[in-house]
């Protein structure tokens, strides 16, 4: 019976680890499936714009930059989540060691400083930043541009969705705000379930609910890290105040993101940087690469 429960719970457990994901997913294609309706459908408005040579062009640039985006955001998604950032596979030791190492006790080795133990990972991890809970993964050294990379296009193509649906707040609100416009924002669900709105205008209202809410918190992650890569911290250095491996600008761009950091946001295949200097900096702390 004990194990009947612990194989159980084991299956519980790798099913919730990976449900954000799939969540992430269903919800980050299916704004863009919405949007494609909308910009294939429902645009451009005037009837005598639908089948110009204007409309056709109109419609190729918006679903090349939906589509880029999303391409990105996947590619992004899937080398993060495949880059891992635990301290498997860096030699440790030697030389290097000095003041600031610690010894992990779960992993039973010796950990170089801004190295920390996940939990959740059960794995220490290089430059660990925090657990990612949307992605099930820590964010460390490794994946860290990915992430970010991640973050950005996220953030630009909840912009864009945004902005597409704003004709669906505007029909929703085009009889003023009334109760039933209001609930049917606010609690979609309900207003499908009691049967006062169809399953096509619970779809709408849904996405664009998502939409928004959706942009503001990617947009409090985003800048949020985007502040922290510009002063050289973690996320656990930051709630401590300590900056003490800050390079200056230019300098914790380079180590984040590569010597190519004006070029990794276009694609994830774009090669970033000679991998070794960051690692003996995370390794050793020493300045020198980077002067």
């Amino acid at each position: 019976m004990t194990s009947f429960a612990a194989k159980v719970f084991c299956r519980v457990e790798r099913l919730c680890h990976h449900l954000p994901v799939a969540l992430n997913t269903f919800l980050v294609f299916s704004i863009t499936g919405e949007v494609s309706y909308l910009v294939l459908v429902e645009a451009p408005l005037e009837a005598d714009q639908k089948k110009t040579v204007w409309s056709a062009w109109w419609k190729v640039v918006h679903l090349l930059a939906q589509y880029f985006m999303l391409g990105n955001i996947c590619w992004n998604a899937l080398l993060f989540l495949k880059t891992s950032p635990s301290i498997r596979g860096v030699f440790l030791g030697g030389e290097g060691m000095g003041q600031g190492w610690r010894y992990c006790y779960t992993c039973e080795t010796h950990t170089p400083p801004r190295c920390s133990h996940c939990y959740d990972c059960k794995v220490c991890v290089l430059r660990r930043d925090h657990h990612c809970v949307f992605f099930g993964q820590c964010v460390g050294f490794r994946n860290y541009r990915y992430f970010l990379s991640c973050l950005l296009f996220m953030w630009s193509g909840l912009l864009y969705a945004t902005l597409m649906n704003a004709e669906v707040f505007i029909v929703i609100l085009k009889e003023g705000v009334t109760v039933h416009s209001v609930l049917l924002l606010l609690i979609p669900w309900i207003m499908l379930v009691s049967g006062q709105v169809s399953a096509r205008a619970f779809a709408f209202a849904f996405i664009a609910d998502t939409c928004v809410v959706g942009f503001l918190l990617v947009s409090a992650f985003f800048f949020f890290h985007l502040f922290l890569l510009f002063r050289g911290q973690t996320t656990r250095e930051w709630y401590s105040s300590r900056r003490p491996y800050s390079l200056g600008l230019l300098g914790n761009l380079r180590h984040t993101l590569g010597t190519r950091w004006y070029l990794c946001w276009l694609s994830p295949l774009i090669p970033s940087a000679v991998p070794g200097d960051g690692i003996h900096f995370e390794v050793t702390g020493s300045l020198e690469p980077y002067r």
